[in-house]
């Protein structure tokens, strides 16, 4: 009954629309007046509570806001409530009433018709254990023993709070168990929010050194690496765009004696055991039109961590990370973005374990995608030229299940230029060509993005030692 009756006031809302926008299409608006918003309508959030949704929303009932900015404010509000990954699809229409007084303001009534998604997805998980799809085609001679098998389960919104419980039951080429919880959050005032999380992993086979930019592996029937960790994350969210974190971490690492004799330095002089506690600050300005693939806006973080705070600790590490990205629209289908990353570490000498360069998917100079660069300071900027090919909304009528019968489908045809450089004391040691040198690469690559945030990447690149790529990326954000 609740359902039709939404349904009716819809259809009711939208003929009244209608009317309203040729009458305004016949009769010039002023741009310059206000309105007051009379009332905040949301429909379709069967599971999600209100007060998540209007913690989204810079417009509440009561705001009084220039016509003229009334496009962009709920275009703002429509991304903010988008953002949260909650929804299939967000729509935001509004509704202007003139006052029968003229000393006062014309009403304004806001409709947020939302379409949930899908929110507990369990699934078999058949996985490749290498860093990217790519090394493990062009390097691993596509090995299927080198692959995990498992399952995952992803449960979000459990409680309407945007909370979220993960579990990760993997094993084969590795065994992983990883168990978490988050809810952004906990008080009233929606500020303070929690993450708990515990992971634990073992491998019969890892990489114990670099050589020449590749990483060389070591297999045993027997365990060589074992890892544990257990962290808490406290995170503060200031106004829609501000956020910050909070973190402790405890983590402990053991590898067999074989890897400590192949490489002494795996843990520094020869140890088998590595543990320490960590803390950590981060800050975070997210204001993108979509966070699984921008196309305006901002997004800068930076964050500072301290390792090593315990007498009994065997690792002491700092490190100071920062990046800044901008995404704009160019005019017609044409948008650009570009960004830099950089991230400094000390001591010099550290374990090879926590040696960390270009290599993973964001401090990655396309073009390199199958090397591994380690180095205690790099930097990388990136820069994009996009064209959209096409961005539609299908509405799949035979499909019977709601969260899955409106298929979202853009994409996207990118040129891309990037440049990198990692400032290495170990580049002799594990004869890097390429550490301590300017990095470039280039190509195209075309980007499908379609709903429950998966993004298909097809890219050609050829970088700065004229060697040429084609690789595959999948990116999803469950």
């Amino acid at each position: 009954m609740v359902a039709k009756c939404r349904l009716i006031a819809a259809l009711v809302f939208l003929g009244s629309l209608f009317l309203v926008q040729n009458a305004l299409a016949t009769e010039p608006v002023d741009s310059t007046r206000s309105v007051v918003v009379r009332s905040v309508t949301l429909t379709g959030n069967y599971r999600t509570r209100d007060r998540i949704i209007l913690r989204e929303m810079t417009l509440h009932t009561g705001d009084t806001v220039r016509l003229g900015d009334l496009p962009g404010r709920t275009a703002w509000d429509q991304r903010n409530i988008n953002n949260t990954n909650l929804f299939v699809t967000v729509d935001l229409l509004t509704q202007v009433t003139a006052s029968a007084d003229t000393t006062q303001l014309a009403q304004l009534d806001l409709t947020v018709a939302m379409k949930e998604r899908w929110y507990l997805i369990a699934y078999p998980v058949f996985d490749l254990a290498d860093r990217n799809f790519n090394e493990w085609w062009y390097d691993r001679g596509r090995d299927l023993r080198r692959t995990i098998y498992g399952g995952r389960l992803s449960y979000r919104n459990v409680t309407g709070n945007n909370d979220r419980l993960q579990l990760v039951l993997e094993r084969g080429f590795l065994s992983r168990t990883i168990v978490s919880y988050s809810r952004p959050y906990i008080d009233r005032a929606q500020k303070i929010g929690m993450r708990v999380d515990f992971g634990y992993q073992t491998n019969k086979e890892i990489p114990y050194r670099t050589r020449a930019d590749k990483w060389v592996y070591a297999r045993s029937e027997a365990l060589l690496r074992e890892r544990m960790y257990a962290g808490l994350t406290l995170t503060h969210r200031r106004g829609l765009y501000h956020y910050h974190s909070f973190d402790a971490r405890y983590t402990r690492n053991t590898i067999a004696d074989t890897i400590a004799r192949l490489n002494p330095d795996y843990f520094l002089d020869g140890r088998t055991r590595q543990q320490y506690l960590a803390i950590g600050y981060g800050y975070r300005y997210d204001r993108r039109d979509n966070v699984v693939y921008p196309l305006q806006g901002v997004l800068f973080s930076a964050g500072i961590g301290v390792s090593g705070l315990l007498p009994s600790d065997s690792f002491r590490f700092a490190e100071v990370a920062s990046s800044a990205t901008r995404y704009w629209s160019l005019g017609g289908r044409f948008y650009a973005a570009t960004g830099l990353r950089g991230r400094l570490t000390w001591p010099s000498r550290q374990p090879y374990f926590n040696l960390r360069g270009l290599g993973s998917s964001l401090d990655m100079v396309r073009g390199y995608e199958l090397f591994v660069v380690d180095g205690q300071r790099t930097t990388v900027w990136r820069n994009s030229l996009r064209y959209q090919l096409f961005n539609v909304r299908k509405q799949l009528d035979w499909l019977r299940i709601r969260q899955f019968n409106t298929l979202p489908i853009a994409a996207y045809l990118t040129a891309f230029g990037d440049a990198g450089y990692v400032s290495s004391t170990v580049a002799e040691q594990y004869q890097s060509r390429l550490a301590n040198r300017l990095l470039v690469g280039t190509g195209m690559s075309l980007d499908i993005v379609t709903y429950y945030n998966l993004v298909f990447r097809f890219s050609g690149t050829i970088n700065g030692q004229g060697k040429t790529g084609f690789f595959f990326n999948l990116a999803q954000e469950l």
